[in-house]
């Protein structure tokens, strides 16, 4: 295919770009057709650039196409992204569904499944990798997922109202507590700790478990934290709390507990000595709702910091770790109970 003959203004555009462009690749097109007008062959042309035959050829016909726009090169580096406004929309709404609805016979998306769906909606071709790139950048993160019950307390909002009240009219006449009992087992919790690599850590254990058991109750302003032990998780175990709490608060008119659904908080021996002590007040959490009852993270520091991974051989040892740790965390959480030595 010929070139047209150039017109000035053409050639002069052309010898600038020879004279004056910083792209090499740019320089060396626009040279090529400016030799071809002056009439230098196709072999000539080559060797002067160092190029070969079907290269001049590709720009010739280039020029003849596209006129001085086809001798601008591509852009280098990588392409311009493909992942626009609305794929990462998409992408949001893929993660908030199951891939059931998409025909899959998986129940979690991958990253592979989620670049089919965008290809077959927009019809883009993207690759899971591109997926796995973006996803962490629109604040999605490959995470544990946190079970959940279909059951609902039907007397949650009633509840809710009832503990928020009380926690805003507490007092140091009227103190509120959160209530809850922890099981202290002598066969450790097992957890991730650092370790060489290649050389997993041993924790040795016991074999027979054996168990106590801690009732504690923290108070919701002050954060002091009032604990008993017991060797069984009866009603018992509740019953000496209570009876702590009493000794410890001898002025409180009235003692408001916070705290959930468990069988020995509402057995007939609990009842029996709340009748006698009437400035007991319960107040039972929703069903399924442990987050309302703030202790829970107490007990969580102490799995963390004694029970899981211990070495201890015997109980009252890890129970002696276990009093010190109970009576370093109160105020909860004012104390850096991490750092308290065992």
């Amino acid at each position: 295919m010929s070139i047209p003959k150039l017109g000035r203004a053409v050639r002069r555009r052309l010898q600038r770009v020879v004279k004056k462009s910083r792209d090499a690749n740019h320089v060396r097109r626009a040279n090529a057709i400016v030799l071809l007008d002056e009439g230098y062959g196709v072999s000539e042309t080559a060797c002067l650039l160092q190029a070969a035959r079907s290269t001049i050829y590709d720009w010739k016909k280039r020029f003849a196409q596209f006129g001085e726009a086809g001798l601008v090169p591509e852009p280098a580096g990588r392409p311009r992204e493909t992942v626009t406004d609305a794929v990462c929309a998409h992408l949001l709404e893929l993660i908030e569904e199951s891939p059931k609805r998409y025909g899959y016979l998986r129940s979690r998306w991958t990253t592979e499944m989620l670049a089919e769906q965008v290809r077959n909606t927009f019809r883009i071709a993207i690759h899971a990798s591109t997926v796995r790139r973006w996803l962490p950048r629109l604040g999605v993160r490959w995470n544990r997922a946190r079970p959940t019950l279909h059951i609902r307390d039907r007397q949650k909002g009633r509840k809710m109202k009832a503990i928020e009240a009380a926690l805003k009219q507490a007092s140091r006449r009227a103190p509120v507590f959160y209530v809850d009992e922890v099981d202290i087992d002598l066969n450790p919790r097992i957890g991730a700790c650092w370790s060489r690599q290649g050389r997993q850590t041993t924790i040795p254990t016991p074999g027979k478990n054996r168990k106590r058991y801690l009732a504690g109750a923290l108070n919701a302003v002050t954060g002091n934290v009032v604990w008993v032990e017991w060797h069984r998780k009866t009603s018992e175990l509740f019953i000496l709390l209570m009876a702590e709490l009493r000794r410890r608060y001898r002025g409180a008119r009235k003692i408001t507990l916070i705290l959930d659904n468990y069988v020995i908080h509402k057995s007939a021996m609990t009842r029996c000595f709340l009748e006698s002590h009437a400035k007991f007040r319960l107040l039972f959490q929703p069903a399924y709702h442990p987050w309302v009852n703030r202790i829970e993270r107490l007990w969580k520091q102490l799995h963390d910091n004694i029970t899981r991974n211990h070495r201890y051989p015997t109980m009252e040892l890890l129970m002696q770790a276990v009093r010190r740790f109970m009576d370093a965390a109160s105020p909860f959480p004012g104390n850096s109970t991490r750092l308290v030595s065992a």
